[in-house]
């Protein structure tokens, strides 16, 4: 495992922010790269 970058992070962010995210509310979205599955 790694460390996320910033860029990964903002991808994320990105994501949530746009049309294509229009039906995820009320959830907690884990970015974690995978190390807590």
């Amino acid at each position: 495992p790694r460390i996320m970058t910033t860029e990964e992070m903002a991808r994320a962010v990105m994501f949530l922010a746009s049309d294509e995210a229009t039906f995820i509310n009320g959830m907690d979205l884990d970015v974690t790269g995978g190390q807590l599955a």
